[in-house]
């Protein structure tokens, strides 16, 4: 894990959370916006878990995170603190992070900060600086002095178009902790994070709500223009909550965000199985199968089969004995012809199979051994039968 700083400490207790998608699968965490809950992202968040381990979290004194996580002249570093305490609560080490608003302030300092942590970036309807501390400072007092209800009633002209609301998210601003939300209003209110722009290097992307009056585009710009290689999208109709008020294109553009494993995984998938079964396998493909196809080349390529841990004449040992196991003898074909790439010599390649017998059975090794001389003599012109 790495080194403890100032704004990283272990805390009595943790931020609210909710996972869904495979432990195994690459992390996501999501962040809220001021006076929201995880509830920000549930039309968002279940269809990203199918690729990964997504975590959503709650702000303190939102939805279920405890309030006294923070207090008077809270700072986003002290929330970047308290995502990274959950994040090493959870195991995880790297992450790809997705934030709206105070979520996505949250996001820029952890990419300048903690630069090993961050491996995407993803900054929502959120922005480098608030608008200056005075109109932070005015709501945190309006909140300490009469509570959240004033605010809330706004909420709707503040987060989303006219004539569109998502009941729940109002109701979770009308509940939220007074003092934490008061005290996250002091986080925005010293928030200014534009010099250090230049320095994050992780892939990042921005989304504006072309309808967001709160963080209007020319914000998203602001860092677009000043973080290298960053690309920026505008969505038309959206306003400050653009997962809760336009999940589709949010969907499609952190897909495409988090695609950098599938490019990865498909130049692997050539390598090993060579560009004529990747070609006929993209050919096949259908509006049906191509999640499927997405994701063999984001997670089997693109995350086990790029692990340094084992060289890839290992993990094509381990894939033939696999194979056999289960009897999967057109996939075994497949991956004779994958460790010959992977530098096993038919020798070995028989070795392996010969070990299957003692652990999967003679009968499936004996159907292995057919699948292989016949692959072998095809790839090698030399029918190993024949010595």
């Amino acid at each position: 894990m790495s080194t403890a700083s100032p704004d990283h400490v272990t805390h009595g207790e943790l931020l609210h959370h909710r996972a869904e998608g495979p432990a195994t699968a690459p992390p996501l965490l999501l962040g809220p916006s001021l006076g929201t809950s995880t509830a920000l992202w549930d039309a968002v968040a279940p269809e990203l878990s199918v690729t990964h381990r997504v975590v959503r979290w709650d702000l303190p004194g939102h939805g279920k995170s405890p309030a006294a996580l923070i207090g008077p002249g809270a700072t986003v570093a002290e929330l970047a603190g308290l995502v990274l305490d959950l994040a090493d609560s959870l195991g995880i080490e790297r992450f790809a992070y997705a934030g709206v608003s105070l979520g996505g302030a949250v996001g820029l300092y952890l990419a300048v900060h903690h630069p090993d942590r961050v491996t995407s970036l993803a900054v929502i309807c959120s922005s480098a600086h608030f608008g200056g501390s005075k109109p932070w400072e005015e709501r945190a007092a309006l909140v300490r002095r009469e509570g959240l209800g004033p605010v809330a009633e706004t909420a709707d002209r503040r987060w989303f178009t006219p004539g569109f609301t998502v009941p729940a998210l109002v109701e979770d601003h009308r509940t939220a902790d007074s003092e934490a939300y008061a005290a996250c209003c002091d986080a925005l209110a010293a928030f200014d994070i534009r010099e250090d722009l230049s320095l994050i290097t992780a892939p990042t992307l921005l989304i504006a709500g072309r309808e967001d009056p709160a963080t209007p585009p020319a914000h998203l710009r602001e860092i677009a223009d000043a973080v290298p290689g960053s690309s920026l999208l505008e969505i038309a109709g959206a306003s400050h909550l653009a997962p809760a008020q336009c999940p589709e294109p949010v969907i499609t553009a952190l897909r495409a965000q988090l695609g950098g494993g599938a490019k990865r995984g498909m130049e692997v998938r050539r390598q090993v199985l060579g560009d004529a079964h990747v070609d006929r396998a993209q050919a096949r493909q259908s509006p049906f199968t191509a999640r499927f196809q997405d994701f063999i080349s984001r997670y089997a390529w693109g995350e086990i089969w790029t692990d340094p841990t084992l060289a890839r004449r290992e993990r094509s040992m381990i894939t033939m004995t696999a194979l056999v196991a289960h009897g999967h003898y057109d996939e075994l074909a497949m991956h004779v012809r994958a460790a010959l790439r992977n530098g096993l010599t038919p020798d070995e390649i028989g070795a392996v199979l010969l070990q299957t017998a003692v652990y999967c059975g003679v009968p499936a090794a004996n159907s292995a051994f057919a699948v292989a001389q016949r692959v072998l003599a095809e790839e090698t012109g030399e029918d190993p039968a024949a010595g």
